[in-house]
């Protein structure tokens, strides 16, 4: 994997914890419960990251990258995955990380954003 900052990239957002999922095999970010990212292996053995993205975005994104395919194991309209030996550039994954967070963190109510928020 050669995007070795994702870890402290993800842990710095309000709110996210990191957990494994010994039964997938996979590191999960999460906020209140719910996934933003997810790190671990398509059945081709490559690690990759699996982040939530608008439908829209997330079509243009698997049609221009060949590194960008449809979630592996999730909702395949809401979610891509990223093949992390592949050529993505990093200010892009990055994006797309503030994107998965920030679609997970507006489908939280509005007093847990607010708690969020407020813890420095």
């Amino acid at each position: 994997m050669k995007y070795l900052w994702i870890d402290e990239y993800c842990l710095n957002k309000k709110g996210l914890v990191k957990d494994y999922q010994m039964e997938w095999q996979a590191t999960r970010y999460l906020i209140e419960g719910k996934m933003v990212a997810m790190i671990g292996q398509n059945k081709e053995k490559r690690d990759i990251i699996s982040l939530k993205i608008e439908p829209t975005y997330g079509q243009f994104l698997r049609n221009e990258y060949k590194d960008i395919a449809p979630g592996y194991y999730l909702n395949k309209e809401h979610w891509i995955s990223i093949d992390l030996n592949g050529d993505i550039e990093d200010d892009l994954l990055k994006e797309l990380i503030d994107q998965s967070y920030s679609l997970i963190f507006k489908s939280l109510t509005k007093i847990k954003q607010k708690e969020i928020e407020s813890k420095s």
